[in-house]
């Protein structure tokens, strides 16, 4: 089996200056080049294709009580809306990660935006219950691609306070947010939801209109061989951002793969792809990967669990339908659901500068148990009743701590997955998530629905607790770390 160590590179394998024996690393040039005006380019157009991934998923909340009175559907009709999209992002997550993997980063995000793009407005023109479900499960297709935005910003930063940029990128989710609730409060009672789901497609025809913009991540680069492209973006960096690139040769580690018989090739050939494709998603459970990959997984399952399932509890609580809390507000207009999901998307502003204050100084793993702690503290007086304002409360600062977490755990993947498989573990980490997605809503409605509120909220404190613990099987600890570029052989 070839290791990293034992491979030596050829003679042209790195590019720079002209001093014989000085080499220098992807991140070594990152931390040269320094974050700058170039970054904040990517992270304006990584950060619009995460945008988009929360309108759609928002407006959900908004199309599917209008839909249900245009068509007569059964509740549970009305519920499919949101599992079909659910179920198509657990499907796009896995698949946009493979595709990122082994034919690039751009070429990734260009198709996730064209397929969101047309089928978000080919819904909006849906003549039936029937093929609005279609058409929204390929939207859900489009939306997994979320964690290829997210590594391929990730590759653009400078070790120094990476996890801090990361949270900042994270800030994009919470404004799509904010942004759908405010459409959704203009434009539904004026005209309807049809031109909800066009407008709220804006965005996503954006990141196809600004694709010859990007730029390929040099590090994806350096795994397949294209060492003078990689520098040359490099170089474009230090250029844009006013800085130098490091004296010396661009070295880059050569990609191998674990439990294969060779080196794998790096020519650009259909047999080479076509084998990377499946051992990137093999390589995440070798030997070597698969202790934290099942920790990942955990991790995104958990807090997806607790994400949606505080914030489903926090609304269903909210609702004048409930009979498991005395005080219920009396107002029942037709803004109110707008002006709730407003106000609650903005109790997720502190969690996001809780996570960016903790993450860079005591780290991803102290930073999480510390917010599941402190999850657990504001869940706990919610086992026995409270006050409506009590409860909304304690709600809200256990979903700050939600999002706090699952924000560091969505940095946390991709940091720890070498760059050859990075976008493939990330995308099926968060097809697990998907998976608690559909989950929860089931659960978390049955306990309210039956008036078990204190069994919820054990259930919630039990998961924080397991979750916790298991961030301790985490091997590494990624603050201030260089990124790994291969899959280290064992």
């Amino acid at each position: 089996m070839i290791d990293v160590e034992d491979v030596v590179p050829p003679q042209n394998y790195g590019l720079g200056g002209d001093d014989a024996g000085v080499y220098y690393s992807i991140d070594e040039a990152l931390s040269a080049a320094e974050f700058g005006r170039f970054q904040y380019w990517v992270l304006a157009y990584a950060g619009l294709g995460y945008l988009v991934d929360a309108m759609e998923v928002m407006l959900l909340s908004f199309i599917g009580p209008s839909v249900k009175v245009l068509w007569g559907l059964s509740a549970a009709e009305e519920g499919l809306i949101t599992t079909v999209v659910f179920a198509g992002m657990l499907i796009g997550a896995y698949s946009w990660g493979l595709l990122s993997d082994n034919f690039g980063r751009r070429k990734a995000m260009l198709s996730i935006a064209t397929v969101t793009t047309i089928c978000a407005i080919l819904s909006s023109f849906s003549p039936n219950y029937t093929s609005l479900l279609v058409f929204r499960a390929l939207v859900g297709t489009g939306l997994g691609g979320g964690p290829v935005y997210l590594c391929w910003f990730l590759e653009f930063v400078p070790p120094k306070n990476r996890g801090f940029w990361m949270v900042i990128f994270s800030t994009f989710w919470t404004i799509g947010t904010i942004l759908e609730a405010i459409l959704a409060w203009v434009v539904m009672p004026a005209l309807g939801w049809r031109w909800l789901l066009v407008l709220s497609s804006l965005p996503s025809f954006a990141v196809v209109a600004f694709y010859g913009l990007s730029v390929e991540s040099p590090r994806y680069l350096c795994t397949i061989g294209r060492i003078k492209d990689a520098h040359s973006i490099l170089q474009k960096i230090a250029e844009v951002n006013q800085t130098k690139l490091p004296v010396g040769m661009l070295v880059c580690e050569q990609m191998t793969v674990v439990n294969q018989e060779a080196l794998l090739p790096t020519q650009n050939n259909s047999y080479a792809r076509y084998k990377a494709g499946f051992s990137s998603l093999f390589s995440i459970c070798s030997s070597s990967l698969i202790g934290t990959t099942l920790v990942i997984w955990v991790q995104y399952f958990g807090n997806a669990f607790l994400y949606y399932g505080v914030v489903l509890m926090t609304s269903e609580l909210s609702s004048d339908q409930t009979s498991c809390i005395s005080t219920i507000s009396d107002s029942n207009d037709g803004s109110s659901l707008y002006r709730d999901v407003f106000f609650t998307s903005l109790a997720e502003v502190p969690g996001l500068i809780l996570a960016a204050v903790l993450v860079d100084k005591i780290g991803r793993k102290f930073s999480m148990m510390f917010m599941y702690a402190l999850g657990f503290l504001f869940l706990l007086p919610l086992v026995l009743h409270q006050d409506e304002a009590l409860t909304t409360l304690l709600l809200s600062g256990a979903r700050m701590c939600c999002l706090g977490t699952f924000t560091i755990t969505v940095i946390f993947c991709p940091e720890i997955y070498p760059t050859s498989v990075r976008t493939t573990g990330a995308g099926v980490a968060n097809s697990v998530g998907r998976i608690a997605g559909m989950i929860c809503p089931i659960v978390a409605v049955q306990f309210v629905s039956g008036c078990e509120i204190m069994a919820a909220i054990i259930l919630f404190e039990v998961i924080a607790v397991v979750l916790g613990l298991s961030v301790l099987l985490f091997p590494t600890e990624t603050k201030g770390q260089q990124l790994s570029d291969a899959v280290v052989a064992s």
